[in-house]
């Protein structure tokens, strides 16, 4: 199946909305496109068609969404649902996704966003499949040929390697999607992680744990998503207001990436939630103090200012690299974990050689 040959089902009672998603998906490639207008309408065409994707609103006559994706995943078990709803709510979201939601949209929402939901979802969906299929093939092979399980193993972890792989990949495009209004974006995320991964290293993390935070580093930004343009890419100062709706984006990061059942998308809710505190407390969002922060948002918060500082934003230009390590040691133990900072300076040649092939 190719992706835009993918049959979608959207379902929401406003007529206005469903157009509007369908034209969103046309302009994207996608031609297979049914709508239904209420619950009783899509339970018929699932009954009668087959799909790959759901769009489903939450609350519509007849029948709430949730209804809805409990019931057809009892005709169609592999049908990938993604909520797009109004209704703005943890404890909703959290039901939705473990009825089994592969996403959780609010309106009104972006064109990116809601493609980028879509996409992910349908690749998750059909590596599950591929997965599913290895896994009983893997079973046959056992009950036949006991001799044969080692290669169907090998193949099984293949697969989930490539889900992997994918969920990975996944993460890296939403998080420079969610700031692609900045060109210098998915410049300052790939080195910002680079340098997380780095500096967990030198910290005596393990190998795979430090590979762990500096691929989960990569989102700490994406709660920007929720950002107006006229805050993100003001040219000159905030103010106060301003200020204080761009510190939400740390929230916003929090709740997008909590509440699943992976390890890596935990690690980067944290890292989105933590990286700007400050050992002394006075940062955002919690105003959390020393070793009340995560190990993981302090290595973030030296990683990202570092980065900051010596590139260029939409408001200012790079600072030269010896007024940007001034600055940075002038928030020794005040904003920056000191033993870290330590670390992070002690192998700036390796900073600095890594920046310059990032950039």
């Amino acid at each position: 199946m190719t992706m835009s040959s993918a049959a979608i089902l959207v379902v929401d009672d406003e007529e206005s909305v469903r157009t509007l998603i369908a034209r969103v998906l046309n302009r994207a490639g996608y031609t297979n496109i049914s709508m239904a207008s209420c619950s009783k309408e899509a339970q018929s065409l699932v009954s009668h068609n087959h799909f790959d994707l759901m769009l489903t609103d939450m609350q519509m006559p007849g029948g709430s969404g949730l209804d809805l994706l409990m019931q057809v995943l009892e005709e169609q078990p592999c049908l990938a649902t993604v909520m797009v709803t109004g209704i703005d709510e943890t404890q909703l979201a959290d039901q939705a996704l473990d009825l089994g939601a592969y996403g959780y949209i609010i309106k009104p929402f972006r064109k990116n966003e809601m493609l980028i939901s879509i996409s992910n979802a349908l690749r998750r969906r059909q590596l599950e499949i591929e997965n599913r299929g290895h896994r009983a093939t893997l079973e046959e092979k056992v009950r036949a040929r006991t001799s044969d399980l080692w290669t169907a193993l090998q193949t099984v972890e293949r697969r989930e390697n490539d889900l992997k792989v994918s969920h990975e990949g996944t993460v890296e495009r939403l998080s420079i999607a969610a700031e692609f209004r900045d060109a210098e974006t998915a410049s300052h995320i790939k080195r910002m992680s680079r340098y997380c991964g780095l500096l967990s290293r030198w910290a005596g993390i393990d190998r795979e744990r430090s590979e762990m935070v500096r691929t989960a580093s990569i989102m700490h930004d994406v709660g920007k998503i929720g950002i107006p343009d006229s805050i993100l890419l003001k040219p000159g100062k905030l103010t106060p207001d301003e200020y204080t709706s761009m510190q939400e984006h740390a929230e916003y990061g929090f709740r997008i990436l909590s509440g699943t059942k992976s390890e890596l998308l935990d690690l980067a809710a944290t890292i989105a939630l933590t990286h700007h505190e400050k050992c002394d407390g006075s940062g955002y969002p919690r105003g959390l103090k020393g070793d009340e922060i995560p190990l993981e948002g302090r290595i973030a918060a030296i990683s990202d200012v570092f980065d900051a500082l010596t590139s260029d934003r939409v408001y200012r230009k790079a600072f030269a690299l010896v007024d940007a390590i001034k600055l940075v040691n002038e928030g020794r133990g005040s904003h920056f974990d000191p033993v870290l900072l330590d670390l992070f300076m002690a192998h700036l040649d390796e900073v600095v050689e890594e920046k310059s092939v990032s950039a």
